[in-house]
This record gives C-alpha cells, sequence and structure tokens, in this order.
C-alpha cells in the first residue's frame, strides 16, 4: 500500500513538473504575430522607398499571416518615422522600412542624442540603391564630363537640386563636388519636387535616387549623366558610374527592415524569415528591377554590421563637408 502512495506520489511531482515546463515553454514563446503590424515609410507616397516598401510588405504579410500596413511618416530626413517606432513598444507590431537615412538624419541633428543606427536591432537587409545625377533631357550637357567642365567654369552658379539638407542625396552632391572639384549651389526640396523642378527648368540638376530618375528618363524629361555607385545600375545600364570616369564618389543607399533594440530575440527571428524569404522571391526581384532597385538580401547579423559599417562612413563624409552635429 505504501509503495502504491509513493508511486502515485511520484507520478504526480512528474506531472506537475512537465506541466510547469510547458507552462514555462508557451510563455518564452508567445503567439507573434497575432494582429496588423505597423510598418514605417520614411519618405512621402509614390516614391521609391513607398512603392518598394509596401510591395515586400504585401508579400511578408503573407508569409506571416497577419497584414502589415505601411504608413508614410514624413519629415527630417527619415527622423519622423524613426522616432515614431522607437516610441512604440518594441514587441514587433511597429516596424520601420529603414536605410542609410538612419545615419544621415542622426549626424546632420535631426534626432536626440543617442537614438542613432544603435537604438535599433536589423531584421534584414533587402535592397541597395544608387543615386545619380540628371539634367533635363534638352539640356547643353550630353556627358557627365560636359557638365563638370562647365560647373567648373561656373562655380555655384550651377543650381543642383536634392531631397533635403543633410540628407543621402544632399551627401552624394557634396561628395560629387569633392571628387570633381566643382562647387555647385545647393537647392533642398522633396524627392518629388525636384524632379519636377528640374523638368520645368527651374534648376539645372538633381542629385536624386535612380528610381525617382528612371522613368522620368523613359518617358524623355531627363538625362542621367552618372550613378554615385561602384558599379553601374541594372535600371541604367548606359549611364556611367562617376568612379569609371575618374571620380571617386561612391555611396549607395540600404534599405531593410529594422526594430527597436528591445525587441524580444524570437519576434526578431520570425520577422527576419518572413522577410528573407519575400525579398528573395521572383516576385519581389522582378517588380523591385522595374523600378531600378537591385536585390541584396542579408539576415539580421549581417545588416546590423553593414549599419555600423555605413554609419562611420556616413559620419566621416558628414564631418568632412562640416555637417556632422557636434
Amino acid at each position: 500500500m505504501r509503495i502504491k502512495k509513493l508511486l502515485a506520489l511520484v507520478l504526480a511531482v512528474i506531472l506537475i513538473l512537465v506541466t510547469g515546463c510547458t507552462a514555462a515553454d508557451n510563455e518564452q514563446k508567445p503567439e507573434y504575430p497575432t494582429k496588423v503590424i505597423d510598418m514605417s515609410v520614411l519618405f512621402g507616397a509614390g516614391g521609391g522607398a513607398d512603392v518598394v516598401g509596401r510591395k515586400l510588405a504585401d508579400l511578408a504579410s503573407k508569409e506571416l499571416g497577419q497584414p502589415i500596413v505601411a504608413n508614410n511618416r514624413v519629415g527630417g530626413g527619415g527622423a519622423v518615422g524613426y522616432q515614431y517606432v522607437l516610441n512604440a513598444e518594441p514587441n514587433g507590431y511597429s516596424i520601420v522600412w529603414n536605410s542609410t537615412s538612419i545615419s544621415t538624419s542622426y549626424h546632420a541633428g535631426n534626432m536626440p542624442e543617442g537614438q542613432d543606427y544603435s537604438a535599433f536591432r536589423g531584421v534584414a537587409k533587402v535592397t541597395d540603391e544608387a543615386s545619380a545625377l540628371a539634367v533635363k533631357a534638352d539640356a547643353r550637357w550630353e556627358t557627365i564630363e560636359d557638365f563638370i567642365a562647365y560647373a567648373k567654369a561656373n562655380p555655384e552658379q550651377v543650381t543642383v537640386a536634392n531631397s533635403g539638407v543633410g540628407s543621402f542625396n544632399h551627401l552624394n552632391a557634396v561628395l560629387i563636388e569633392q571628387a570633381t572639384g566643382v562647387k555647385f549651389k545647393h537647392i533642398p526640396m522633396d524627392a518629388t519636387t525636384s524632379t519636377t523642378s528640374l523638368i520645368g527648368g527651374r534648376v539645372d540638376a538633381i542629385v536624386n535616387m535612380a528610381f525617382d530618375i528612371i522613368q522620368q528618363e523613359q518617358a524623355g524629361n531627363v538625362r542621367a549623366l552618372a550613378v554615385v555607385a561602384d558599379t553601374r545600375q541594372d535600371s541604367l545600364p548606359d549611364v556611367p558610374t562617376f568612379k569609371e570616369r575618374g571620380f571617386d564618389a561612391d555611396l549607395t543607399m540600404y534599405r531593410g527592415i529594422a526594430v527597436p533594440k528591445e525587441t524580444p530575440d524570437d519576434v526578431v527571428k520570425i520577422l527576419e524569415d518572413a522577410f528573407i524569404k519575400a525579398g528573395k522571391s521572383d516576385e519581389f526581384k522582378e517588380f523591385a528591377g522595374k523600378y531600378g532597385v537591385t536585390v541584396n538580401v542579408l539576415g539580421a547579423k549581417e545588416f546590423e554590421a553593414l549599419m555600423k559599417e555605413q554609419d562611420e562612413q556616413v559620419a566621416k563624409a558628414m564631418d568632412l563637408i562640416g555637417m556632422k552635429k557636434q
């Protein structure tokens, strides 16, 4: 009788332990996602960041089983959207379609101290995008050499629009100045306004993302003269890089998904898997290619290393040209 009671007691203890372990496992691995995920897009509707980001979100939502709603939060070269995400609960339901703009925005003084790239965790890097310098289709300059020669002969007379003071495209415009020895008259605007201003003849040239230039070039409205990248872009195969013309200007923008650094590991992993699958899908590659975007997917660990590397590059460049906050 005592043996039976002892066995019953042992079985009861085992049952309690097993039940406790199962409960603990369930607590450690909460269901995610169970509701809509908000994705901050840092720039205006219809631009490259918006269109490609929305397509990626749509494909990733199918992997996650919950909708990802893209919301445009514009201002401060990306600062408005970044701060929105940092102020949200770090639970995976507020993510950002981030880019090199986290570094340009922070080092230009648009973000509070400490809210740099390290305030985020990289989830997955998905695309690379290059800036290009373009002029109106009927402009006097046929080549980048023609344009640079004219700008050298007319310092601070050639007007070049960019997407805002301290923005990625502004930084690239200044890097072009340094590489070529010219001095432009910089006109800060947003990406859409700069393109329409060029077509309307209100500025001489623009430095803008290839996405925002390619469609206007195909329509015969603008002429891209050179790309700020290490290699030619598939979307602009006939347009040379500054480097191949002997000018050392090369800074390419990454885009990917990031979350606040306090976001749990298991949530980051779920998001990482979903966005990697979406980014590597044939559907996304075909879509991105139409808009001049190069798909180059990296996982969370590699993406975080890239964010750090490019932040150092941007900080150095902005300090060199006197734009880095002190």
